[in-house]
């Protein structure tokens, strides 16, 4: 039996029978299956995964009867790559770098430490040829993925106790994603990363003395300001974590074109609805946490300096002995250099002048 076969009856056995041939699909009404990293109604991931669930269907006109499926519910929150490769999901809402695991080169439509800001990578994945990349690095997985949007730039974590130099950092133990956790070791810090529903515990135990997951909205949601009030603005290493929108691959090629399109503009929908769902609520819901006693801050110089150090060290290492790293590499990392004189010249000087203009 072909790789394809298998998999296509896999999925149809996995998913109670509701895969279908293609005839099919062109016919009648498909009954598929969206299956989630994150929570159930948690604010921007969550939400907005059961907003492209309801989206597929609405636009397919009922032809895709998509039930979503939030983190924990039908497969592990870090199981969503394999849910969908297998088959036993048609669709799955994650972060690419979940599956960091069996796709190496997931980081690079995901997010790196010092790298693209949202609008950049959505840039290049639609205009630089990340999505063709993109395409290659999952096909072997038999995946086919659509950039969902993002959070833009994110936290870089709450503390228990504040960070005046990086002698704090050393032997705190911190829950931290993305080679995040790589560029923390190199400074002294001991990295775990968790699913989402068991930071606030991890907190609360002791189990770790620091956390970050996304920013303002999501973290307020965690309650993690409540038992680490010491919260440091930005995210070095995630400025424009992305997520996915992604699909069986043999289930797409058997959608009629139509339906193809369809998958797209819910994906492309989604994305533009999720970074404005973020931006506009982390916005509002800083000075909130402000309010509950967050006292906010940004990194000493001495750290910064020492996490873009050990940042570059990680990033030269990372694509080595991956043959699919080494191709994305250096041309994700000259768009990488040439969006950091751009913003520079821009969007720094913009932000800069306005804060200026208006007192902050």
């Amino acid at each position: 039996m072909k790789r394809r076969d298998f998999l296509r009856t896999a999925g149809a056995a996995a998913a109670g029978g509701t895969a279908l041939a293609a005839p099919a699909l062109a016919q009648s009404a498909a009954k598929v299956t969206l299956v989630g990293a994150f929570p159930r109604g948690f604010p921007g991931v969550g939400v907005n995964a059961e907003r492209l669930a309801a989206r597929l269907t609405a636009l397919s006109d009922g032809k895709l009867e998509v039930a979503y499926f939030g983190g924990g519910e039908l497969v592990p929150p870090f199981g969503v790559f394999d849910a969908v490769s297998s088959g036993a999901a048609q669709f799955g809402h994650t972060a690419s770098y979940y599956a960091v695991g069996q796709v190496r080169a997931t980081m690079y439509f995901t997010t790196f430490p010092y790298a693209l800001m949202q609008e950049e990578l959505s840039g290049w994945i639609h205009y630089g040829g990340g999505q063709a990349l993109w395409d290659e690095a999952y096909a072997p997985h038999g995946v086919k993925p659509f950039y969902a949007g993002g959070s833009g730039a994110q936290a870089g974590g709450w503390f228990r106790k504040p960070i005046a130099s990086l002698d704090d950092l050393q032997g705190l133990k911190m829950r931290i994603g993305g080679l995040g956790g790589d560029v923390m070791k190199k400074v002294g810090v001991s990295t775990i990363l968790t699913p989402p529903a068991e930071i606030f515990s991890s907190l609360q135990s002791g189990v770790v003395d620091a956390a970050e997951f996304v920013g303002p909205w999501n973290d307020l949601a965690l309650g993690l300001y409540q038992i680490a009030p010491y919260y440091y603005l930005p995210a070095f290493h995630e400025p424009g974590a992305a997520l996915e929108c992604i699909v069986n691959l043999d289930f797409y090629e058997n959608l009629s074109p139509w339906l193809k399109t369809v998958v797209a503009t819910a994906a492309s929908a989604t994305a533009d609805e999720t970074y404005a769902d973020f931006r506009y609520h982390n916005t509002r819901v800083l000075k909130d946490l402000v309010g509950r006693g967050a006292i906010v801050s940004a990194f000493p110089a001495d750290v910064t300096a020492a996490l873009g150090a050990a940042a570059k060290e990680v990033i030269a290492a990372y694509p080595q002995g991956d043959p699919m790293c080494e191709k994305i590499h250096p041309v994700y990392f000259d768009y990488v250099r040439d969006c950091a004189a751009y913003g520079a010249a821009v969007e720094g000087r913009a932000y800069a002048e306005r804060a200026a203009v208006w007192g902050v």
